[in-house]
């Protein structure tokens, strides 16, 4: 099996809305789902007591071809999202537009959508749950 690298988002709580949210501004394919009432090793949490029962232990989804890994993490209400984005290619200008404005509710375009040197549509939102995203367009061939 080759080596990978999956980006693992902790959301804090709210997880189970961010992949609600990610599913209709993405188009995101929700995978697998564990709550913390499904580990059958139920014990504590190195950091203190588990997160209720009912929070997300461990969720993947999917959007486009990559995994993304997303938790509650120990739901202290307060996600965290610092020092990394995650970029997003699209098939098109449009796109971009399209991805941009629904990623963007709730949250804030950090760079409003322009032609760069490197693609013909690029723009940068910040998400409602302080996650910085970079859409671009891929460039004609």
């Amino acid at each position: 099996m080759p080596t990978t690298v999956t980006p693992y988002l902790f959301f804090e709580g709210r997880c189970e809305e961010a992949l609600d949210f990610y599913e209709q501004a993405l188009g995101a394919q929700r995978g697998e789902l564990m709550r913390y009432r499904d580990n059958p090793e139920a014990q504590a949490c190195p950091e203190g007591p588990a997160p209720a029962p009912d929070k997300v232990m461990h969720c993947a989804m999917t959007v486009g071809s990559t995994e993304i890994f997303l938790s509650d993490g120990m739901a202290s209400g307060a996600p965290r999202f610092e020092g990394f984005g995650l970029a997003i290619t699209l098939a098109t200008p449009a796109e971009v537009e399209r991805r941009c404005a629904a990623l963007a509710a709730g949250g804030q375009i950090t760079m409003a959508p322009a032609k760069t040197f490197y693609s013909p549509l690029f723009a940068m939102v910040k998400d409602r749950f302080g996650v910085q995203w970079m859409l671009l367009a891929q460039p004609a061939e």
